[in-house]
């Protein structure tokens, strides 16, 4: 189907599941951590798979202005997508430092590639890109952290929308919002937490406190519902969300994959995932 395309001074967000997303603000198009594969794995055959199908094929996306990845792992960062995006788009990929090691492999032209690093940016379309701090770690094999990850400051003419990527809750939240804020909305990673990792995914919570840091206006959870990548249920993240933005009177949507939003008149909560648990 051909992609619908938002007013050059409006702001739409469709979420395809976990933290892929197509961002169109002030007439550009931003597609962030686009997984189109089955698993998020270097197999395959094995490794984390889909919970629910891709609601659109790539190719209905529709031409983007750029590409933005958060870190490397393999549920952000994915090698058949990448590759259907060198090929059918013209799009430049912006990335922390790093990953264009990534890319060149890859056989993305070296003239689509923009590495940057925290506080670095790139204007594309009207658009500026702001690579922003984060807590994480990178790596796709046996060795860490030879890339860096970040969240992001997508800043427009009229509006400016804040994605977390991976990370875990810290004070950085604070300084983006001071120099950055506020954002119209902001795409808060709430999934995939546990015990044993706290410093590198949020809780749900925390993704809340996150939100309010950085001066956020629509809540959008993401990093849910597509892989299980932790022990909770699959729905228990958009729960405590849920109850947490209601108990700190926070605006929250919660997009069905591939549901695209105006985040303007953004709709009711309406918990259509606790039909599917």
């Amino acid at each position: 189907m051909p992609p619908v395309v938002g007013t050059p001074d409006g702001l739409h967000i469709t979420w395809y599941g976990h933290a892929s997303a197509l961002i169109e603000i002030d007439g550009a198009r931003i597609l962030v951590d686009p997984v189109w594969s089955d698993r998020c794995s270097p197999s395959p055959v094995v490794g984390p798979r889909r919970l629910h199908p891709v609601p659109h094929r790539l190719d209905e996306v529709g031409q983007v202005d750029a590409v933005v990845i958060s870190h490397d792992h393999y549920d952000h960062l994915d090698l058949p997508t990448v590759r259907a995006l060198t090929r059918d788009q013209d799009a430049v990929f912006v990335v922390p430092l790093g990953i264009g090691a990534h890319l060149r492999r890859w056989k993305v032209p070296e003239h689509r590639i923009v590495e940057l690093d925290w506080d670095e940016s790139h204007e594309v379309a009207g658009v500026t890109l702001v690579a922003t701090a984060a807590q994480h770690f990178s790596g796709r094999g046996f060795k860490r952290d030879n890339t860096l990850w970040a969240s992001w400051v997508v800043k427009g003419p009229r509006h400016r929308v804040y994605y977390s990527g991976d990370t875990g809750y810290f004070d950085g939240y604070k300084r983006i919002g001071e120099e950055h804020g506020p954002f119209d909305a902001s795409l808060i990673q709430i999934g995939a937490y546990g015990p044993g990792w706290p410093d590198i995914h949020m809780t749900p919570e925390e993704g809340v406190a996150a939100h309010r840091d950085v001066q956020g206006g629509l809540l959008i959870p993401v990093h849910w519902a597509t892989f299980n990548l932790a022990f909770h249920d699959w729905s228990e993240p958009v729960d405590r969300v849920w109850r947490e933005a209601k108990a700190n009177e926070i605006p929250l949507a919660v997009p069905r994959p591939g549901e695209r939003i105006d985040v303007d008149q953004p709709p009711a909560v309406d918990g259509w995932w606790q039909a599917l648990g």
